[in-house]
């Protein structure tokens, strides 16, 4: 498989705190890579490297042939639409529809207005929230947000998706359901960096599992270890 996301020896502080330290790692495209630790340990951070909303203070970071150390402004926008965003909050559009939720990513950069429908009614009903196409934000359930997220992020067709700590407001059986559903998505391609502090949610065999904690990264063998550590 191609590698999709290189870190090389890469180090990140906030003020006097080191954020992320000495991270090395490579994810490889159609891998579902669980990245687990406790709050504050980094996970978004290191999410936020591969988005390269953040630059490293030294090493470098490459993602899809675009590295932090060289990527200029205007380049960023080319590699942004390779990689969806989930969040643990949703952040949708209070007024607009879940329709037109879905279909921003699309309009921003001009597509065409039959492609947008297309894509967005076929990705809703994969989503199981074609009922739902009117609805606005306030109008659905916990799970059914995060879903209408997923379908946003996804509407570009990205390489890469990363799930910031996706289930974080939802309760079990939710949480299970939208697991399973970036499960799904994986297994039709699309590369997946899931952020949790719970690697439980995932089951066992079903992913990479690396853990972070005060911006060490380690590699664990067993998925029962990063139970154990969490």
């Amino acid at each position: 498989m191609n590698l999709l996301v290189t870190m090389n020896s890469v180090r990140l502080s906030y003020g006097r705190w080191p954020a992320l330290d000495n991270v090395e790692m490579e994810i490889r495209q159609g891998e579902f890579l669980v990245i687990s630790g406790p709050s504050g340990a980094g996970k978004t951070t290191l999410l936020k490297l591969i988005w390269m909303g953040d630059r490293p203070d030294s090493g470098f970071v490459e993602v899809s042939g675009f590295r932090s150390d060289r990527i200029r402004r205007r380049e960023l926008p080319r590699l942004r639409r390779k990689i969806g965003i989930v969040f643990q909050d949703f952040r949708l559009l209070d007024g607009r529809t879940v329709f037109d939720n879905v279909a921003l990513p699309l309009q921003v950069t001009g597509t065409g207005n039959r492609t947008v429908q297309k894509r967005v009614i076929s990705l809703l009903a994969r989503m199981g929230l074609s009922h739902r196409r009117n609805a606005f934000p306030h109008e659905l359930s916990g799970g059914e947000q995060q879903r209408v997220a997923i379908a946003r992020a996804m509407v570009a067709h990205p390489e890469i998706l990363l799930a910031d700590e996706p289930t974080g407001n939802l309760d079990p059986e939710v949480s299970r359901e939208v697991v399973d559903l970036l499960l799904e998505i994986n297994r039709g391609g699309t590369t997946v960096v899931m952020a949790t502090h719970d690697p439980r949610q995932v089951p066992a065999g079903k992913g990479r599992f690396l853990f972070l904690d005060r911006g060490v990264l380690r590699r664990a063998d067993r998925w029962a270890e990063l139970d154990e550590e969490s």
